[in-house]
């Protein structure tokens, strides 16, 4: 029996909207009767609901917790991801893939919605669909989404938009941030993807990134979560494969590759005028990627974390 990502992820929306008083979010109808989860915007949110959400992101698939570190000096703990169908779980429905615009509104969408709407080539890829009459999507934004917005995932899923929740994160909310930085696993997953490497041959994967400490405003909280990720994250793949293949794979894959690698996220977010596609799309990798052979048991692993750098977009 196939797994239905929205099936699983729609119990733990039911849960978060249960728990919603508990977990400091605010739950309300939104344009066209959506349901609105709203986590950092009107309200505070909650450690627990960014990690709950975290999880809502990766389809039911996964796991994210905290563990206390003293790496770094502004940040007292790790977040830490694992999934059980890694490839699923990141690119079927965590991987922020689904452009959304109107007027004035951006988001790129996340979550669940996105296996049934389709909208992306990578499903051909993943032969994978879904099906439910009702799903979520997670948008990391500061204000909620217009009638436009609703109308155009209704009519792309199929699914009336009062069956609709929209959870809606800004990267200035603790919620925003844990569930940002919870997707250092998914970052590998998906640069992996992007090398042509096939996906088919990644068997399990967990990782692990610094929780940085909130920002002042959306360029500084996109800027902190991404430098935890690219200088700070550590990833480990247990992977099918020659050793050969592996072996590039892992010198491959670290952020440290990139011609952009070397300064503060939002340093280089202002160069290039705020345009997030002219950054160089090699740089959207952990710091350090560790994978391991299920053939003949060796290990290989390169790249490092850049502490120094940490500390600089922490403080």
């Amino acid at each position: 029996m196939k797994y239905s990502i929205n099936k699983n992820a729609n119990r733990l929306v039911d849960s978060l909207i249960k728990n919603y008083e508990k977990l400091n979010l605010l739950i309300k109808r939104g344009p066209l009767g959506c349901k609105i989860v709203d986590a950092g915007i009107k309200t505070v949110g909650s450690i627990e609901a960014g990690l709950q959400i975290s999880e809502i992101c990766l389809g039911g698939l996964g796991k994210v917790n905290l563990i206390p570190s003293e790496k770094y000096k502004n940040s007292s703990y790790f977040l830490s991801v694992f999934a059980s169908k890694p490839v699923l779980a990141c690119l079927g429905s965590q991987y922020a893939g689904w452009s959304l615009s109107s007027q004035n509104f951006f988001s790129l969408g996340s979550g669940p919605v996105r296996s049934i709407a389709q909208k992306e080539d990578i499903f051909k890829e993943l032969n994978y669909t879904d099906k439910s009459n009702k799903t979520s999507i997670i948008l990391e934004v500061d204000q909620y989404p217009p009638a436009e917005i609703v109308k155009k995932i209704s009519e792309d899923t199929k699914i009336k938009s009062s069956e609709i929740t929209f959870i809606l994160t800004p990267t200035t909310s603790i919620a925003g941030n844990i569930q940002v930085v919870a997707r250092v696993l998914e970052v590998a997953i998906h640069k992996i993807h992007e090398l042509k490497f096939p996906l088919e041959k990644i068997v399990h994967g967990i990782g692990h990134a610094p929780l940085p400490p909130l920002a002042r405003n959306f360029v500084s909280g996109m800027g902190r979560t991404n430098d935890s990720i690219i200088y700070g994250g550590i990833v480990q793949l247990f992977m099918k494969g020659s050793d050969v293949e592996l072996k590039k794979l892992a010198k491959d894959l670290p952020s440290q590759n990139s011609k952009d690698y070397g300064k503060p996220f939002e340093a280089i977010f202002e160069k290039y005028k705020r345009d997030f596609y002219k950054i160089d799309g090699l740089l959207f990798s952990p710091a350090q990627v560790i994978i391991n052979s299920l053939e003949s048991g060796k290990t290989y692993s390169y790249g490092k974390v850049n502490k120094k750098l940490i500390e600089l977009s922490f403080s």
